[in-house]
């Protein structure tokens, strides 16, 4: 019997600088949260990003067809499951990804999720529960993703929660309470994400706030279409930040719950996250005149209360 074939440390050493790359690059917030690990569980979270990071650029590709980004994930994800299974591969990410997971016993599951949480956003209905109302008509190009606030929270889950119960494998617990709190915590970061991202992802033809919500405010799809109204949106924008605020709660429990010295990288995770919430409410949630972010200097200032943390 041929034993499973194991990169040698030099491809595993390249392996892991290519991802510590990638995540440098594009992980505007999740990167600085990095910074304050120690060096090994710094490597894994780089290679979890990189992996989450290329599952949404295959989704997210505008040169390919709905059908060609899905067969592409479906590929992605068999070429992980190749590796997870002891065959060669020379991509970085597959490798590193693998190392890690088998280093911090992460569930592969977990990371299939990952991916099919990706795919929900090139599924032509990726919002129609068992028994619920069919989807609205798109509008010239728009779609509401989902139906009810139960439907998001499914979407949600894969893509934000799985990340957060990944993350504590590498941060390291014991009690399975964590879980729980892990979950709540990626809701909480999701939403925030749903509420800064209205009008890019109306652009990528996407509308990810539920049509139940929308309906409660009298609010129309096709008013995503050129110059929203921001005080019309307010509302509907309050309600969904108001949910993101209970879940937020769970990131201060979780602290307590994961190895001490991931505490301070979670706490600038969760400060950071819950800072560019608050930024949206001071403008009044207009996020339709410009992108909200946070400046280098904010997250630099939490970061280094992280510093303080780790060393104190």
């Amino acid at each position: 019997m041929l034993m499973p074939w194991s990169p040698a440390p030099a491809q595993l050493t390249m392996a892991y600088s290519v991802c510590r790359g990638i995540t440098r690059t594009n992980a505007k917030n999740f990167y600085y949260a990095f910074l304050v690990l120690p060096k090994r569980k710094r490597e894994s979270l780089s290679a979890v990003y990189a992996f989450m990071r290329r599952c949404d650029d295959i989704a997210d590709d505008p040169a390919l067809g709905i059908e060609e980004r899905r067969n592409k994930l479906n590929t992605w994800l068999d070429g992980l499951h190749r590796v997870q299974q002891g065959e060669p591969s020379d991509d970085p990410i597959l490798l590193a990804l693998t190392d890690t997971q088998r280093r911090y016993t992460i569930p592969a599951g977990l990371l299939d999720e990952l991916a099919i949480g990706t795919a929900m956003d090139v599924d032509p209905e990726p919002g129609v529960s068992e028994g619920a109302v069919p989807p609205i008509l798109p509008v010239a190009g728009l779609t509401v993703q989902y139906q009810t606030f139960e439907d998001l929270k499914v979407y949600c889950y894969r893509v934000a929660s799985v990340v957060g119960l990944v993350c504590i494998h590498i941060f390291g617990y014991r009690d399975p309470a964590a879980e729980a709190l892990a979950e709540q915590c990626g809701l909480a970061f999701q939403l925030t994400n749903i509420i800064r991202d209205v009008k890019e992802d109306a652009a990528m033809g996407r509308v990810y706030l539920p049509q139940e919500d929308l309906a409660t405010f009298d609010l129309s799809v096709a008013e995503l279409l050129s110059a929203p109204d921001p005080a019309r949106f307010r509302p509907l924008l309050a309600m969904e930040a108001d949910r993101a605020r209970e879940y937020y709660k769970a990131g201060e429990q979780l602290s307590s719950y994961i190895s001490e010295d991931s505490q301070p990288a979670l706490s600038v995770l969760v400060n950071i996250y819950r800072k560019l919430l608050e930024k949206i409410a001071e403008r009044q949630y207009d996020v339709f005149s410009g992108k909200v972010s946070l400046t280098v200097s904010e997250k630099l200032r939490i970061l280094g209360k992280g510093f303080l943390q780790r060393i104190t």
